[in-house]
């Protein structure tokens, strides 16, 4: 099996772990942009000790190279963890994060995420760049 096929996709408003990218389909060059990548949009990711989203990443593939760039990584550590049991813990994080860059040519955005019992998913957004 390939890399690649290990990771799923779905219609996000029907599957609770792709992650959504929200932000500008059309950016200004130089300019900062921010884009919003969460999980469980539609319908709610559980965040539990037993079952959680570990973290999310976003890349940008620029037209015309073959190789995309991290722009960042994101990774969720708190899910009701403690020393009195799972589930016991003071604090949640959820899998949500907001990434500001600045492009200077259209490409393609990347998310991807994992799911501790689900495993990897991955979503796309096409930004223009004037």
């Amino acid at each position: 099996m390939a890399f690649a096929d290990l990771f799923q996709s779905a219609d996000w408003k029907q599957e609770k772990h792709v992650p959504v990218i929200e932000g500008p389909e059309t950016v200004k060059k130089g300019e900062v942009a921010l884009f919003q990548v969460t999980v469980g949009k539609e319908i709610p990711h559980p965040n539990t000790t037993e079952h959680h989203i570990r973290w999310i990443a976003l890349y940008f593939a620029p037209e015309g190279e073959k190789f995309p760039y991290e722009l960042g990584k994101v990774e969720f550590t708190a899910h009701g963890e403690s020393v009195a049991g799972a589930n016991q813990g003071p604090v949640y994080t959820q899998p949500y994060a907001t990434f500001a860059v600045k492009l200077d040519r259209s490409g393609v955005l990347y998310a991807a995420s994992y799911c501790n019992i689900h495993g990897l998913w991955r979503n796309e957004k096409s930004v223009t760049v004037t």
